[in-house]
Order: structure tokens, then C-alpha cells, then sequence
């Protein structure tokens, strides 16, 4: 087989490859909502802004992703409760609510949406890949970025300037190392 082109597996993401079970499954859920806090820690402050730069949005996306739509959103939604009920495994060792709590109810929402999107193929080229990041980080934002303006008590333009525009370049660089990541993974499971 040709390593320049990945074959269709209609309805099937990557963690479908591993044997069907349900301890599969739930394992894949605490794995999924554990990998998405464990990212969490890796922050950096961002002059100005309440929210940091995490490794977070991008292991949800990839959580998504890589388990399917109703696994990623069940991961991301252990991981939102239990950080509810005070596991300090949000951004910076958080837990429970905060100005920044709008970006994690926007990721259950990506992770079901490139969950469903990987389930139809597109996990499975750059481009399309791309194309997924995309809109999942603009789910995230769209959920995330109003939550901020409310809880903080910011304008519009205020909550864009401090919870968006910092991280764009952080987001393409996440998104381009997903490009990569994922197509090639699937090249390897054909391999095998």
C-alpha cells in the first residue's frame, strides 16, 4: 500500500483500531479527560490577559479527534466536572469556576464536533486536518471568548483583545503539529 494516500475507513477513528470493549471505552474516557488536564499544566502567562497560554486546547481537540464525537465529549466532560468538583487539573492547577471556565464548556463542544468530523475522514490528510482545527478552535472561542467578556466584566472588544488575539499564532502552531500527528498516525495503523 502506498504510504501517499490513506485508505477510507468509513465511521472509524483512530481509537476504534483497539479492541471494542467498554472497559476500552471508559478507559479511553479517564485517559482522554486525564491527557486534556495533565496539558493543562503546561501554561504560560499572557501579559494582560486572566486566561494563559495551555497545552489544554489542544489535547481536548486531539481527545476529540482521536476517540470520536460522543467518547471526546465524554472525556472533556469528566474532565469539566471533576475540575467543577475540585480537581485542580485546569490551567495553572485550577478547579472549579473562573473567568476561564467559558473555554473548557467550549471544548466538550469541539471535541464532539472534530469527533464527528475525524468519524467522516477528516483526521486523515493535512488539509482537512487543518480544516478541523480550525473549527474547533473557533467553537472553543466562540463559547469562550463571551464567557470571559460576562464573568470578568468585559467589553466585546476588551474580551477579544485579552481572550483571542494572543493566541492565534499559539493555535496555528498547535494546529499545524496536528496536521502532522494524525494523518501520519494513520499511515502507520495501514502499515501494520
Amino acid at each position: 500500500m502506498s504510504t501517499a494516500s490513506v485508505p477510507a475507513r468509513p465511521g472509524v477513528v483512530l481509537a476504534d483500531l483497539l479492541p471494542s470493549s467498554r472497559v476500552r471505552d471508559a478507559a479511553l474516557v479517564l485517559g482522554g479527560a486525564a491527557l486534556t488536564g495533565l496539558a493543562a499544566q503546561i501554561a504560560v502567562p499572557v501579559p494582560g490577559s486572566p486566561v494563559p497560554v495551555t497545552g489544554q486546547t489542544f489535547a481536548a481537540l486531539l481527545v476529540g479527534t482521536t476517540l470520536g464525537a460522543r467518547r471526546g465529549f465524554a472525556a472533556l466532560a469528566l474532565y469539566a466536572v471533576a475540575g467543577l468538583a475540585g480537581v485542580p487539573w485546569f490551567a495553572q492547577g485550577g478547579s472549579g469556576t473562573s473567568v476561564s471556565f467559558g473555554y473548557v464548556l467550549g471544548m466538550l463542544l469541539a471535541a464532539a464536533a472534530v469527533g464527528a468530523l475525524a468519524r467522516r475522514g477528516a483526521d486523515r490528510s493535512p488539509l482537512r486536518m487543518a480544516g478541523t482545527m480550525l473549527l474547533g478552535e473557533t467553537i472553543i472561542y466562540a463559547v469562550g471568548v463571551p464567557y470571559l467578556a460576562f464573568a470578568a466584566h468585559m467589553s466585546a472588544t476588551a474580551a477579544i483583545a485579552a481572550g483571542l488575539t494572543p493566541f492565534l499564532i499559539g493555535d496555528a502552531l498547535k494546529a499545524a503539529l496536528a496536521m502532522g500527528v494524525l494523518p501520519t498516525a494513520w499511515k502507520l495503523t495501514d502499515k501494520s
